[in-house]
């Protein structure tokens, strides 16, 4: 019984020699300094090198998730709005009508969350993008995504003036 308490002492002793070793890798040796006029020499590779991101087309991984872009829950760009229209975002408008003008083209009748009716014209700015086309029936709005997960940065926006009726 003795003898296998000793070997197992024997054993253990081993053990905890081989892994103090590697706990403890020994110094490395030290470079020389560089000569005056002469430029240092260079780092050895085992030294990291600064590190830069380059996202090719992903998402950011220091952004949050919880907050996508600058928008705030109502859909619109949060901070201080100009007023009338180009304080309107495009999910904040409703197409009423839409009228022939003398040139040819259409001009249509907008209700904004404010309750307050506006008139716009292709061309025409809103807060998050710009009214692209108007037709007889509905309205184009090119809208800017700052969506930081989409890589779109544009989308039409459809504004129909009579949803078709269901049979």
């Amino acid at each position: 019984m003795t003898m296998v308490r000793t070997g197992l002492v024997v054993l253990a002793l081993a053990v905890a020699a081989s892994v103090s070793a590697q706990d403890h890798p020994a110094p490395a040796t030290a470079q020389p300094p560089a000569a005056p006029g002469q430029p240092p020499s260079s780092p050895s590779p085992q030294e990291p090198q600064g590190f830069t991101y380059k996202p090719e087309g992903r998402r950011d991984p220091f952004m949050s998730l919880m907050r996508r872009g600058i928008t705030s829950q109502r859909g619109a760009i949060a901070g201080p709005r100009p007023a009338g229209l180009a304080g309107l975002g495009a999910g904040e408008v409703t197409l009423r009508g839409t009228v022939k003008s003398r040139e040819g083209g259409f001009v249509a009748i907008l209700q904004g969350s404010d309750q307050k009716t506006y008139i716009v014209r292709a061309g025409d700015k809103l807060l998050d993008g710009t009214i692209r086309t108007i037709t007889e029936n509905d309205l184009v709005i090119l809208q800017q995504v700052n969506d930081p997960l989409l890589l779109e940065k544009q989308r039409e926006v459809r504004k129909v003036l009579r949803q078709p009726e269901a049979n």
